[in-house]
């Protein structure tokens, strides 16, 4: 099978394109066949060795997947070969097969194609777990708002009747507005921590000196949920916050995107083969929505 392998640490040109053999699945395991992948910032983090939770290289990247089960392990039986799914996975989905573990996956959404299937997983769940206490008529203020995780965040929060403020360059406020952003700012205008203030919560998701600022617009009782590590760390309103691969709350999101209350928009889409491209754009800060990747198995 075709993959995407590092086997240094470093910038894009680190990521090969090499032909490895197909994994086998074992016990309460799913064999994935590949449609789609996305990259996100941690894909990007890990290559550059900034984030080290899988290891030393080789390595293949890879935490998005939409597919079709190819291949059941033992016990498994919440899945039929041929089924499409979706999912979060520890890696690995730079490729036309990946191994997952069944809890981590969820029916792909029966509207959607695999290609806008795969732009979800960790940035849906990431934006669904990280405000999963926000409730209606809260005041919530997004920054990166119209990245990955941010254009979903919007959606979802105000769904659940939040009143959203996001931060981003002027040429997506009008993209907010349409998403339920109901004030958005220019970050490179404007400052935020002066422009806002009594907000309930800061999803966080630049991080850095981004958090002794939000501060400034919280509530005294609000609280700050940061995705990417920030220099708020000392203050007892800031929670550090990791995404978890779930397949019941994947199941939610589903119900959400079938209900057309959550839409993934994608930025561009590119052969797996040129992973490195779409990680030079990622990390480059200028996208709106999501990049995906597809295998050489043409999407359903």
């Amino acid at each position: 099978m075709l993959a995407i392998t590092q086997y240094a640490f470093g910038g894009p040109e680190v990521l090969e394109v090499v032909e490895a053999d197909r994994p086998r699945p074992g016990p309460g395991e799913v064999l994935v066949r590949v449609a789609a992948t996305s990259v996100n910032a941690a894909d990007w983090k890990v290559r550059a060795g900034l984030i080290r939770e899988l290891g030393d290289p080789p390595l293949t990247l890879g935490f998005d997947v939409a597919g079709a089960v190819d291949e059941l392990g033992p016990g498994v039986d919440r899945f039929a070969v041929g089924d499409a799914v979706y999912g979060m996975v520890f890696g690995g989905a730079n490729a036309e097969y990946v191994v997952a573990q069944a809890h981590m996956l969820a029916p792909k959404p029966r509207n959607i194609d695999p290609v806008h299937a795969a732009a979800l997983p960790t940035a849906a769940l990431t934006a669904w777990q990280a405000l999963a206490a926000l409730g209606a008529g809260q005041r919530v203020l997004v920054h990166a708002a119209a990245g990955g995780v941010g254009h979903l965040a919007v959606q979802i929060a105000e769904h659940r009747g939040a009143f959203v403020i996001g931060t981003a360059r002027a040429v997506n406020h009008e993209y907010l507005r349409e998403l339920g952003a109901e004030e958005v700012i220019d970050y490179t205008a404007v400052d935020f921590g002066s422009a806002v203030r009594d907000v309930d919560i800061v999803f966080d998701l630049v991080g850095g000196e981004y958090g002794s600022r939000s501060l400034r617009a919280l509530r005294p009782d609000g609280r700050l949920i940061d995705a990417q590590g920030s220099d708020a760390e000392a203050d007892p309103r800031y929670e550090r916050f990791h995404v978890e691969p779930s397949g019941v709350s994947l199941r939610e999101i589903t119900t959400m995107v079938e209900r057309g209350h959550l839409r993934a928009t994608i930025d561009q889409v590119l052969p797996l083969q040129e992973a490195g491209e779409a990680h030079r754009l990622a990390e480059a800060g200028r996208v709106r929505g999501k990049i995906v990747l597809v295998a050489r198995h043409p999407p359903a």
